[in-house]
């Protein structure tokens, strides 16, 4: 049974249909559990009161369904925004942002365009910006600019994820960037030609990754709610007797506080990846495509 709401959850959430009924609808259906409001206004109030209780962010203007150049330069706009809004607040979080959201299906030149004026925002505010990593179909494109960026700022980040068999390759060929990685185990449906179906075999790849991150010196950010993987990057970073300023956990807004405030207490940073906008549909059912359980309190809300 979770197999069949898995796959209807990550059917729904790549439908246009769809997402364009639950805009008119608003955030009713529950998803406000996962997504901190439709404007930088209500972001940057979730973003103060995570930073109250120790705990940093990553803001991210959600946005898949671009379609066409002026709505990419649209996406890039709010970015900028975003990131004005938090030098203005004064609070500590940074960006995260998609690159099909700044046309990389569209027009690779506007994409890059794009991301190169939110990075030069960024660095004008000494502040970071992490590219997310999407489907399979847009990793290798997403690694090929990320390695263009690279030669000019290096207040950017990328995404690997464990699922993809090609991961491990991918962490290799990088390492001379020294690249800043946040690790994730993976919430899009692949085919098993390119992704581990197994989980057991998506958690050992995680410790791989992990491992061969840390022990590589570069920045690892750890992020799974996880606490078994949780527990082995603390054991990996005291055996090996690693400073906690190489890495930091991050964890979704929503899901598992009281993990995320025990983290805080032993001494680690933990940054909550805090999204918000009206396209949040297709972010709100990879949510529940991970724990279907999670459709109940959904219903619940529909209901209301």
């Amino acid at each position: 049974m979770d197999v069949l709401l898995r796959n209807a959850f990550q059917s729904l959430g790549r439908s246009r249909s769809a997402n364009k009924l639950a805009r008119k609808y608003g955030l009713r259906f529950g998803a406000s559990r996962f997504v901190a409001g439709e404007t930088i206004r209500q972001a940057i109030e979730a973003v103060r009161k995570l930073n109250a209780s120790g705990r940093a962010a990553t803001l991210d203007h959600l946005g898949e369904f671009v379609a066409g150049a002026e709505e990419a330069n649209e996406s890039a706009a709010m970015c900028l925004r975003t990131l004005d809004a938090i030098e203005e607040a004064g609070v500590f979080c940074n960006l995260s942002l998609k690159l099909t959201s700044l046309g990389l299906d569209i027009d690779r030149e506007v994409c890059f365009r794009n991301i190169r004026s939110i990075l030069d925002r960024a660095r004008q505010y000494g502040n970071f910006v992490r590219i997310d990593m999407e489907d399979y179909a847009h990793c290798q494109a997403t690694i090929d600019l990320y390695r263009g960026l690279r030669r000019s700022f290096d207040n950017v980040g990328i995404v690997i994820q464990a699922y993809l068999y090609r991961s491990e390759r991918d962490l290799e060929e990088l390492r001379e960037l020294r690249p800043n990685l946040r690790l994730v185990k993976g919430a899009y449906k692949e085919s098993p030609k390119v992704a581990f179906p197994d989980k057991k075999d998506v958690d050992d790849n995680y410790r791989k990754l992990v491992r061969m991150q840390l022990l590589s010196g570069q920045y690892a950010a750890v992020a799974t709610h996880d606490e078994r993987l949780v527990e082995y990057a603390k054991q990996l970073m005291a055996e090996h007797g690693l400073p906690k300023e190489k890495m930091e956990f991050q964890m979704l807004y929503g899901i598992a506080d009281e993990l995320q405030l025990r983290l805080v207490r032993e001494g680690f940073k933990v940054r909550v990846y805090v999204p918000y906008g009206t396209d949040w549909f297709g972010y709100f059912m990879r949510r529940l495509a991970e724990r279907p359980a999670n459709a109940g309190f959904v219903l619940k809300n529909l209901f209301k």
